[in-house]
């Protein structure tokens, strides 16, 4: 059994690095400028001119969220710098244009970008007494059935989690958060340096991360261990089962948790003692299933147990985590600063699990990785998309002081995007190495774009 310190005596304990990125976040303009040593007002003229949709032709991409449309939006400013994003990676993002145009033209992101998501997501537009969000949640959803929009405009409970925020708050909010990243990419691009340089304080103490390959939910249990045997060849020091139905190729029906336990100890014994293994069932147990394959976990030295069951049972979390040895990841299903908070205060969680879409962009990202980070808590950022996805969570894990592990999902080309130049891959020793271009790292091929484009939506 753990013996734990309370996370509430961590408090007092954020570092230096992380009051250096607070300063980014609340002045992310004089961040940008002191790191180059001018003035703000010699920075280029950041007023929004335009704002843009490319659709693309992704028929035959593989995607590993399913809701990606193929949508880039695109952020121009006065003095030329486009800022990009991918749209729908998280939740079919309908109607971002038409928020778009009367909440960013003519705007500088001088003023936006401090203010756009410096929320705790908890006060919605009605303040803390909003209304309770209206809808069902269904598992593994696409998150608010509103355009884009969290509970307290009109959409659906946080499919997937049956988590809400408290208040009926204004996140997740996917408008803002994708106008968010392509900001700061504007904001690397004007002072020609990369995202988490500037949310570092100009001071990045890292510029590689250690991958893990994460796993596809394979069709049978026999498909982990050649699996993570390829991920080994290939240079990778670790990786994560994401479980699938726990059945055999052949033979009778077996309860799902049985057939994982199988894949767990069967992944171990090939891969041997040394290298590290996570174990991610995406919220899949109850809580006796939950412990059961926790307690193998311990005994088979799992580096971490993440989102054993659904992230509303707090109280049974909580058991968890006083329960087994190994850190329980946590957070992928939490969608306010302020519900974050709660389950730091009462150890339902060992480390914390984020996605930027969900949070605010890279903003809200940072104040989720720094409060993490002031109790003393590692912080995991979740890496599954494409490129512009993978990009934004590598400059939040980059700058963040608690953030030392690249999620690479695997196989890795899963991620690639045509027209992207670069792509993600590890090195000879198993990292992944931080973008060296300006704003978000990996620069657009404009020919392939113009290729792949059906239409420009304005």
């Amino acid at each position: 059994m753990k013996s734990k310190t309370s996370r509430r005596s961590f408090l007092a304990n954020s570092t230096g690095f992380a009051a250096a990125g607070l300063t980014s976040l609340a002045h992310p303009i004089a961040a940008a400028a002191q790191s180059v040593g001018v003035k703000p007002a010699d920075l280029p003229d950041l007023t929004i001119k335009e704002v843009k949709v490319y659709v693309t032709d992704i028929g035959k991409v593989h995607k590993l969220n399913s809701p990606e449309s193929g949508e880039l939006i695109s952020i121009v400013t006065n003095s030329g710098i486009e800022g990009n994003y991918t749209l729908g990676d998280r939740n079919a993002t309908t109607g971002w244009l038409e928020w778009a145009k009367p909440n960013l033209l003519g705007k500088s992101i001088v003023d936006l970008l401090p203010t756009l998501t410096s929320t705790t997501g908890m006060k919605g537009p009605a303040g803390f007494d909003s209304p309770p969000p209206r809808g069902n949640a269904a598992m593994f959803g696409r998150g608010p059935t509103g355009p884009g929009m969290g509970p307290a405009f009109g959409g659906a409970a946080i499919a997937g989690s049956g988590l809400s925020t408290r208040g009926g708050g204004s996140w997740p909010n996917y408008y803002n958060a994708a106008a968010d990243v392509a900001m700061w990419d504007i904001l690397g691009k004007a002072v020609h340096r990369p995202i988490y340089q500037i949310l570092s304080g100009g001071t990045p103490t890292k510029d590689k991360l250690m991958a893990y390959a994460s796993s596809q939910h394979l069709p049978t249990v026999e498909d982990y261990v050649p699996d993570a045997l390829k991920a080994k060849s290939l240079g990778y020091r670790a990786y994560k089962i994401h479980p699938g139905g726990g059945q055999h190729a052949t033979g009778p029906s077996i309860p799902s948790y049985i057939g994982h336990m199988e894949e767990i100890r069967e992944v171990r014994k090939a891969v041997g003692d040394e290298f590290v293994l996570m174990h991610d069932p995406v919220q899949r147990y109850g809580r006796f299933e939950a412990m059961t394959v926790g307690r193998l976990l311990d005994e088979l030295n799992y580096a971490w147990f993440e989102d054993p069951i659904r992230t509303t049972d707090q109280e049974g979390l909580i058991q968890i985590c006083a329960a087994l040895n190994l850190p329980i990841h946590v957070g992928e299903f939490i969608y306010s600063i302020a519900d974050f908070a709660e389950y730091i205060k009462r150890d339902a969680l060992d480390v914390v699990r984020l996605i930027a879409d969900n949070v605010g962009g890279i903003s809200g990202a940072m104040r989720v990785g720094l409060l993490a980070d002031a109790h003393g808590l590692e912080c995991t950022p979740h890496n599954w998309g494409n490129v512009p996805d993978m990009a934004l969570h590598f400059h939040v894990e980059l700058a963040l002081p608690n953030a030392y592990w690249f999620e690479m999902p695997f196989p890795a080309e899963y991620a690639d995007r045509l027209y992207y130049k670069d792509k993600f891959r590890i090195d000879a020793d198993g990292f992944v190495h931080a973008p060296t271009e300006p704003g978000l790292g990996y620069p657009i091929d404009h020919d392939i774009l113009d290729k792949m484009t059906l239409r420009i939506d304005r």
